[in-house]
C-alpha cells in the first residue's frame, strides 16, 4: 500500500453536531409504543455517555463514529421493534470495548440487564484471527449469549446490518470476508428469529459485495421491469380488491419484487435465466382481524383469489394452522394469472405480518401470544441442549448447528399422533433422537407409516414413525454420515466419544504391560515419548489406537531404556519442515501483499482447485492449506462462504499476473429445442471460429429437448465468456453455463 496520504478533508465540527443532534431526534422519533419520561431520560443519559465516550473516534468512511450506535439504536427500534433497553444497549454496545467505559460502570449507571446485554455483544466480537476454528469459537459465544437473552442477538444483527449498509468504506478483502461471514452466520440466524426483511437485505447485501456484476444485472433487470409489474399488479389485484370491498374486509395489499439473493439463488438451482424465474415478484393480502376471526378470515381471503385465479395444488402452504417453529404464520398459495404466470399470494392478518416482518422481538409486544412463545422457548431449549455437550470441536458444532438454521421444515408425527418439527432432508435417526437421546442410541431401525425401513430413510410431511430399539445397539461412525439434525450429531459423537474412553482403558493397560516388560517407567515422561512418536494428539488418543490396532508396540522391538526411561529414534515427518504458521507470515511479507498466480513462485506451490476450476480473469483467493501448498478458488466458489468465513487468517488476496499462453480446463453447459445441424453449429463455434482445444464433449436428446455439455481449454474469463456469448446467439440455444464444480 502507498504510504502517502492524501490531504484530509476539512471538517465542519458545527455541522457534525447538528447532525449528531438531527439523527438523534429521528432514533426517539423511530421507537414505537408507549415512551415514559423515564425512558426518554435513560435513553438521553445512554446518548451523552456515547457521545463523550467515542468523541475522538471516526470510521473508516471518515465519518464521526458514534453515527454508528446511533444507527444500529435505530435499527433496534424501526426496524425490529424493541424498546428502550435494547435502544440503550444498542447506543453502548461499542463502548465498554473501544473506549474507557467499564461494564461494571454500566451496569451502576443502567442496571444488571443492560449491562448482561453488553457484556454478551463484547464476548460476540472480542476475537483474534489466531486459529481455524477462531470465527466457529466465535458463534459459540453467539449463541451461548442468545440463550441468556434473545436480545443480546437481536442488537448484534442490528449492528451487523448497519455495517452491511455502510461497507463500500472497506478493503475488498475486507469485504470479501464481512460478506462471506454475514451469509454463513448472520444471515441464517436472522432467518431462524423471523427477521425476515434483516435476513433479506443482509443476503443481498453479502451478494452485492461478492458477486458485484450479478448483482447490478438483476437489479437493473428488476428495475427496468418495474413499471410493467407496478400495471400488471394493479390489473391482478383489482377482482380481490372488488370482492374484498363488497365482503367489508379491512386490508392492505402489497406486490413487491423477490429479494435478488433469492432469485440469483433461484437462477443457480433450476439453471433458468432471470427471464425464467417465473415468480420474481409475490402479493401480499393483509387483514385487518380480530385474533380469534384470524384464520376464518384468511381462508375466506383464500376463497375469494381462487374464486378469480386457479391455484397451483401443489404449492399451497399453510403455515397458519401449524406456524413454523419461529412462530411465522402465513397462507402461501401460488395462481395462474390470465397472462399464463405463475403469482405467489401470501394471506395473512395484520399481527401475522407484524411477527413475520419483526420475528421473535414482536413476542415483546403479543404477550398473551402463547404460539410465539413456545416458538422461542422450543428453540433456546435447543440451543441450550445442543451447547450442554462441551467436548465436541467448535467447526464441527457450526456445521451442524448452521444446517439447522438455513433448513425449511417438516412436520412428523410419533405412533401417539404427537407432532414433532425437523428440518427437511432429516431422517429417521434424527427422529429417534428427537424423541430421546437414549431412544437414539439404542434404535436398530424404524417403521414410517408402518413400513421398515433404514435409520438414513429421509422424512417426508406428515409421516408417522415408530423407532425400533434394542439394549445391545451403540451408535456407530457412519451414522455421522446421514444425521442431519444438531442434536442428533452431538449425541452420537458424545456416545462414540464414551466408546472410545472405554477402548482407552484397554490401550492404557496394554501400554503399561508393554512399558514393564521393556523396564521402563509407566509415567508421564515415557508416555508422552510414545505420543510424540505415534503423532498422536493425546494419551487417550493414544490408547484408543492401539486398542484398536492402529499402532502395533510389538513393532518398535526391544527399544532403549535408560535409567527407567524410554528412549526412541526421533521420526522426521515432512510437515513439520515449516509449520503454517511460517508459511503464512512468509506468504504475507507485508500486511497487504497479494499472491500474483503466474509468478515463479519458489517459496511455495500453488494449485488451481478443482472444486471450481479457476481461470485468468476470474476473482479469486488463495486459500492455505496445511500440505498442498496454496489453493486458489474463485470468490463465486461454492466453498468460498464457508472458507472465508471459517478459516479468515489462512485467506490471502490474489490476483492473475498477465496473459500467459497457458491453457485452462473449463466446462460449459448448454440446452435448447434440437434441431437438424445443432450439433454441428455448436462443435463449428468451439474449435474452429473460438479457436478452442476441446477435451470432451457429449450430447443428449431427449423428446425434442437437447442437453449438452464441453470441457474445453481456454486462455482466461473473457475467452470463456466470449465463447459462451457466441453459443447463445446459435437458434435453438436457450441456456448456456459455466460448470463450476
Amino acid at each position: 500500500m502507498s504510504t502517502a496520504q492524501p490531504a484530509a478533508p476539512v471538517i465542519d465540527l458545527e455541522k457534525e453536531k447538528e447532525e449528531i443532534v438531527s439523527r438523534y431526534k429521528g432514533l426517539l422519533r423511530s421507537l414505537r409504543g408507549e415512551r415514559t419520561s423515564e425512558d426518554t431520560r435513560t435513553i438521553r443519559k445512554a446518548f451523552n455517555i456515547a457521545v463523550e465516550a467515542h468523541k475522538d473516534q471516526r470510521r473508516k468512511s471518515g465519518e464521526p463514529y458514534i453515527y454508528h450506535p446511533i444507527a444500529v439504536a435505530r435499527i433496534c427500534a424501526e426496524e425490529i421493534g424493541l424498546g428502550t433497553t435494547s435502544v440503550v444497549a444498542a447506543l453502548l454496545h461499542d463502548t465498554v470495548e473501544d473506549t474507557d467505559l467499564t461494564l461494571d460502570e454500566v451496569r451502576d449507571l443502567f442496571g444488571p440487564t443492560v449491562a448482561t446485554i453488553i457484556d454478551g455483544l463484547t464476548k460476540i466480537s472480542t476475537v483474534q484471527w489466531q486459529t481455524d476454528s477462531m470465527q466457529a469459537e466465535n458463534f459459540r459465544k453467539v449463541l451461548l449469549t442468545l440463550a441468556q437473552d434473545v436480545r443480546v442477538i437481536l442488537v448484534k444483527l442490528a449492528d451487523r446490518l448497519h455495517n452491511m449498509r455502510t461497507l463500500d468504506s472497506m478493503a475488498r478483502d475486507k469485504q470479501l470476508k464481512i460478506a462471506s461471514e454475514t451469509l454463513f452466520l448472520y444471515a441464517p440466524l436472522a432467518h431462524r428469529l423471523g427477521l425476515y426483511n434483516i435476513k433479506t437485505e443482509l443476503e443481498d447485501l453479502s451478494l452485492k459485495f461478492k458477486e458485484p456484476e450479478i448483482y447490478t444485472e438483476i437489479e437493473q433487470k428488476l428495475k427496468k421491469g418495474e413499471a410493467v409489474r407496478k400495471r400488471f399488479i394493479s390489473r391482478f389485484t383489482l377482482p380481490i380488491r372488488e370482492a374484498l370491498d363488497r365482503e367489508g374486509f379491512g386490508y392492505e395489499i402489497k406486490g413487491r419484487p423477490k429479494s435478488i439473493h433469492s432469485i440469483y439463488n433461484k437462477m443457480l438451482k433450476k439453471h433458468v435465466t432471470f427471464e425464467e424465474v417465473y415468480d420474481v415478484f409475490a402479493i401480499r393480502i393483509i387483514v385487518d382481524s380480530k385474533q380469534e376471526l384470524e384464520k376464518a378470515d384468511c381462508w375466506k381471503v383464500y376463497s375469494i383469489v381462487t374464486d378469480y385465479y386457479q391455484p397451483n395444488p401443489d404449492r399451497l402452504r399453510d403455515w397458519i394452522s401449524i406456524p413454523k417453529a419461529n412462530g411465522y404464520e402465513s397462507l402461501h398459495t401460488t395462481v395462474m394469472s390470465p397472462g399464463g404466470r405463475w403469482v405467489e399470494v401470501q394471506i395473512r392478518s395484520r399481527r401475522m405480518d407484524e411477527i413475520a416482518e419483526m420475528g421473535l422481538a414482536a413476542h415483546y409486544r403479543y404477550k398473551d401470544d402463547d404460539t410465539h412463545a413456545n416458538a422461542l422457548d422450543a428453540m433456546l431449549t435447543k440451543i441450550r441442549e445442543i451447547l450442554e455437550d462441551p467436548g465436541s470441536s467448535a467447526l464441527d458444532f457450526v456445521n451442524d448447528f448452521k444446517l439447522n438454521l438455513f433448513s425449511d421444515e417438516i412436520m412428523v408425527f410419533t405412533p401417539k399422533g404427537e407432532m414433532r418439527n425437523l428440518p427437511a432432508g432429516a431422517t429417521a435417526l434424527d427422529f429417534a433422537f428427537e424423541i430421546h437421546s437414549q431412544v437414539g442410541r439404542q434404535c436398530i431401525g424404524a417403521k414410517v407409516n408402518h413400513k421398515l425401513v433404514p435409520l438414513s430413510q429421509p422424512l417426508r410431511n406428515g409421516d408417522q414413525i415408530e423407532i425400533i430399539t434394542s439394549k445391545k445397539q451403540q451408535p456407530k461412525e457412519d451414522w455421522l454420515t446421514y444425521a442431519v439434525t444438531a442434536k442428533a450429531k452431538q449425541a452420537i459423537k458424545v456416545a462414540l466419544r464414551e466408546q472410545k474412553r472405554k477402548l482407552a482403558v484397554v490401550g492404557r493397560e496394554t501400554v503399561q504391560r508393554v512399558l514393564r516388560g521393556w523396564g521402563a517407567k509407566f509415567d508421564v515422561q515415557n508416555i508422552g515419548t510414545l505420543v510424540e512418536h505415534f503423532r498422536a494428539t493425546s494419551p487417550t488418543d493414544l490408547y484408543w489406537q492401539i486398542a484398536r490396532g492402529r499402532h502395533d508396540l510389538a513393532a518398535l522391538g526391544q527399544p532403549t531404556v535408560k535409567n527407567g526411561r524410554l528412549v526412541l529414534p526421533r521420526v522426521k515427518h515432512k510437515e513439520e519442515e515449516r509449520t503454517l504458521e511460517e508459511v503464512v507470515s512468509e506468504m504475507r511479507g507485508q500486511t497487504n501483499s497479494t499472491l500474483s498466480i503466474g509468478d515463479d513462485l519458489h517459496k511455495i506451490e500453488y494449485k488451481l482447485s478443482s472444486c471450481c476450476n479457476p481461470i485468468p480473469g476470474d476473482d479469486v483467493f488463495g486459500f492455505i492449506t496445511e500440505h498442498e501448498g496454496i489453493r486458489i478458488h474463485r470468490v463465486s466458489c461454492p466453498n468460498a462462504v464457508q472458507l472465508m468465513s471459517n478459516f479468515a487468517y489462512r485467506i490471502v488476496k490474489a490476483r492473475w499476473k498477465g496473459k500467459d499462453s497457458v491453457e485452462f480446463l473449463a466446462g460449459i453447459t448448454f440446452s435448447g429445442i434440437d434441431a437438424v445441424g445443432l450439433v454441428n453449429k455448436i462443435t463449428t463455434i468451439i474449435s474452429h471460429e473460438h479457436n478452442v482445444n476441446m477435451r470432451s464433449i457429449s450430447f443428449e436428446s431427449n423428446d425434442g429437448i437437447f442437453e449438452g455439455k464441453v470441457m474445453a481449454y481456454v486462455h482466461d474469463a473473457e475467452h470463456l465468456r466470449s465463447l459462451m456469448d457466441k453459443l447463445r446467439r446459435v437458434r435453438g440455444v436457450r441456456m448456456v453455463e459455466r460448470i463450476d464444480h
